[in-house]
């Protein structure tokens, strides 16, 4: 079994205003479970997790409508306003829908880098805890050590760093990005998502993602580490079919079981789906 544990659908007409920009060709138009059925029909894939791209109560809403009609959606990640007063009460409403399984605040677009440790979100934090659910976190590499200080204050919040923490392989930045990942991955509620990487690589060639990801498994290893294709994000940097047999190639067979499913179905608790 196949789960991409991390893809995303979005309609332009909703995203007056909203990235992408009409200048990215590959990725400037609707994207809709039609097209991508073709795609994990033909890579076997079996299960999605549908992950949020804007910050509104209707992107969320649009996307668990999608999963009430796509049984291939097996999690809804949306977008709750974590500083709200009544966010423990929207938490509580969301986790009533069966496919609704975690949020993610678009972290990396916050201009104070320790907005996650306010202690203003400890309602909602709480909240998710108690509702079963998870954290999505869409950082950057300067963005971890906040997150670690995050992921220390709640342990019984599972976290998943998205795309590796995006990290700068452009410009072949390494050293400390591995350091603080290597802190997070000492915590064992953190998990890590192997996807995302080919489009931080600019120039380079697809094998310069290599080290990233081979460290990714090394620190986290195969119990931790969940496979994502980030599509149609993946339009700017490569193919579906291509980044799925790039994972399948650097992580061991043993392993393959755990990282293309059986980690995404614990973590988000998919048994229900």
């Amino acid at each position: 079994m196949i789960i991409d544990a991390h893809q995303h659908f979005w309609r332009l007409k909703d995203r007056d205003g909203q990235w992408p920009p009409a200048s990215l060709d590959a990725i400037y138009r609707d994207f809709l479970p039609d097209d991508l059925l073709p795609l994990i029909g033909k890579a076997g894939v079996e299960g999605t997790v549908l992950v949020q791209t804007m910050e509104t109560d209707a992107d969320t809403d649009f996307m668990l409508d999608l999963a009430d009609g796509h049984s291939f959606i097996k999690a809804v990640v949306g977008w709750v306003d974590l500083r709200a007063e009544d966010a423990p009460e929207q938490i509580a409403h969301r986790s009533s829908h069966p496919a609704f399984k975690g949020v993610r605040p678009m972290l990396q677009d916050i201009a104070d880098i320790g907005w996650i440790c306010d202690a203003e979100l400890e309602p909602a934090i709480t909240a998710l805890i108690k509702s079963n659910l998870v954290f999505d976190a869409l950082v950057r590499p300067a963005q971890l050590e906040d997150l670690l200080r995050f992921a220390r204050r709640y342990p019984a919040l599972p976290v998943v760093i998205d795309h590796g923490a995006k990290p700068l392989i452009a410009s072949g930045h390494y050293s400390a990005w591995r350091r603080d990942m290597a802190a997070l991955a000492s915590l064992p509620n953190v998990y890590c998502k192997l996807s995302g990487l080919l489009t931080e690589r600019g120039e380079q060639k697809p094998e310069a993602v290599r080290p990233y990801a081979e460290t990714i498994l090394d620190l986290f290893g195969p119990q931790r580490v969940i496979f994502g294709s980030d599509w149609p994000v993946l339009r700017l940097a490569g193919d579906y079919q291509d980044w799925l047999d790039f994972c399948r190639d650097i992580i061991p067979p043993i392993h393959h079981e755990a990282i293309f499913g059986a980690n995404a179905v614990r973590f988000y608790s998919l048994s229900d789906r």
